[in-house]
């Protein structure tokens, strides 16, 4: 007789429903609510920025969230085959899933920085506070007046010169690939395998890693809060971070600000959080669930601007120069700004060391939710292959693998430049506008709101209030 395939093995569920809300909260809050968030919010006005930051979180973050939880608890499938619920938008699973699998590749690079910074945090003096070292150059100047350095030309803050021409070894365009900077593939390397480890069993691993992860850094963001507030300059920088700009609400980029800060906070349009809910049992209340991810979310991204702006406001105090020269975003927030406000500070290796454990705690979960979310996309659609045996491990050890060797290409002379496009590119804001546009059409328009809204009173036990059927069918996808 002909051996049959075995069927798949049922699919797992989480162990408790706080683990759900954990890895929601774990893969939402991420770098983007420290180093963003606070950013735009000075940039484009201050307090008045939180007008339309909460106009476009109601009528277009939100919906989209409870759309993509929904979804996936009712199917009780990833990404990709979730979208059997309407097979013509069958590729907004596939597109979503693509761009997933980009973004896990390229976020992890700052961790294997973050880590490379951790590090180096312990010693003595803090490497990037002086200007004796190997990688300096004669125009490095560590001072309050830095109109010209000792060589006569511009002069260089030796926290660049640390992040240049030690951390990323730079080179001066993209052309200019050079070699692989070791200590950040060794970095990468302990990063990946540390993700692996975390989703290497599915959910039962990683449903109790959020349980560190997720919480912990509110610890961290608390401690660096307190000491921030009580440092000299405290009060300006954080006035300078909240005092409201009314007039800037007649600008159009505040409002796409507002809208592209949404979409990368939520993390929506990469079938990750479609993911989290296909694993939840089918009655379970997610309304609930999402409401209060999306408060710890909104809210965290406002509380990390209190710990950010009151540390650069104590630097520009001891620099003798608006916070508006020192405030950056991104990167240059997270590796140059902070870290050079803490070689000012008494303790400044344990503060250094503080801040980027909380940094790679941050960006740990929301990464290898990410891979959760590609891995369970790829094993529900081929079930029958990939949820046999020790497939599925072994199929996470392919993505790892793959992922570490792409993001080889990031931590060569020229892998900064390599980083850039793929940030730019890979989960542009307009492309994930799209596939929210498209999400929207195919549940509303094409599946039906009215008959979604019944699947949700299945699951929930009641039916919702008719704002999210609004939202699905005229305010979102606008």
């Amino acid at each position: 007789a002909l051996q049959l395939d075995k069927p798949p093995p049922a699919r797992e569920k989480w162990g408790k429903q706080v683990e759900f809300v954990l890895s929601g909260i774990g893969f939402a809050v991420g770098l983007g609510n420290i180093w963003r968030f606070p950013y735009l919010c000075y940039k484009n006005g201050g307090g008045a920025f939180l007008i339309p930051y909460f106009i476009c979180l109601v009528t277009g973050g939100v919906p989209i969230f409870f759309l993509e939880v929904g979804l996936g608890q009712f199917m009780s499938e990833g990404g990709i085959t979730c979208w059997n619920i309407c097979p013509i938008f069958k590729g907004i699973g596939y597109g979503t899933t693509i761009i997933c699998f980009l973004l896990n590749v390229y976020y992890i690079i700052i961790l294997a920085w973050a880590f490379h910074f951790f590090v180096n945090s312990f010693s003595w003096e803090l490497p990037w506070g002086s200007c004796d070292n190997w990688w300096n150059t004669d125009n490095c100047f560590r001072g309050r007046n830095q109109s010209t350095s000792g060589s006569g030309s511009a002069p260089v803050d030796p926290v660049v010169e640390y992040w240049e021409r030690k951390v990323l070894k730079i080179s001066s365009s993209i052309e200019e690939v050079g070699t692989i900077n070791w200590e950040l593939a060794l970095s990468l390397l302990f990063v990946w395998i540390l993700v692996f480890f975390c989703v290497q069993k599915g959910i039962k691993t990683s449903g109790k890693v959020v349980y560190f992860t997720a919480i912990f850094p509110y610890f961290m963001l608390t401690a660096l809060l307190i000491r921030g507030v009580t440092l000299d300059g405290a009060m300006q920088g954080l006035e300078f971070y909240l005092k409201p700009n009314f007039s800037k609400l007649a600008e159009a980029q505040v409002w796409i600000d507002a809208g592209t800060q949404i979409f990368f906070s939520y993390a929506i349009a990469l079938g990750c959080m479609t993911a989290l809910g296909s694993y939840n049992d089918f009655n379970n209340n997610f309304i609930r669930d999402c409401i209060l991810i999306s408060a710890v979310n909104s809210c965290t991204s406002l509380y990390s601007g209190f710990a950010v702006f009151s540390v650069l406001g104590f630097m520009a105090k001891e620099l003798g120069v608006p916070v508006a020269q020192v405030a950056e975003s991104g990167p240059g927030l997270v590796f140059i700004a902070y870290p050079k406000a803490v070689t000012q500070m008494q303790y400044s290796s344990v503060w250094a060391a503080l801040f980027f454990f909380m940094i790679i705690l941050m960006g740990l979960d929301s990464q290898f939710v990410g891979v959760e979310g590609f891995v369970t996309a790829v094993v529900d659609l081929f079930p029958g292959v990939l949820r046999q045996g020790r497939r599925r491990e072994l199929f996470i050890i392919i993505v790892s693998v793959v992922s570490y060797a792409i993001g080889l290409l990031m931590v060569t002379n020229g892998g900064m430049y390599v980083f850039q496009v793929f940030d730019y590119y890979a989960a542009s804001g307009m492309v994930l506008l799209w596939f929210c546009f498209f999400e929207c059409v195919a549940i509303a328009y094409f599946y039906g709101v009215d008959k979604f809204y019944g699947d949700i009173a299945t699951m929930v036990g009641y039916r919702m209030n008719p704002w999210l059927r609004w939202c699905w069918l005229y305010f979102t996808p606008l």
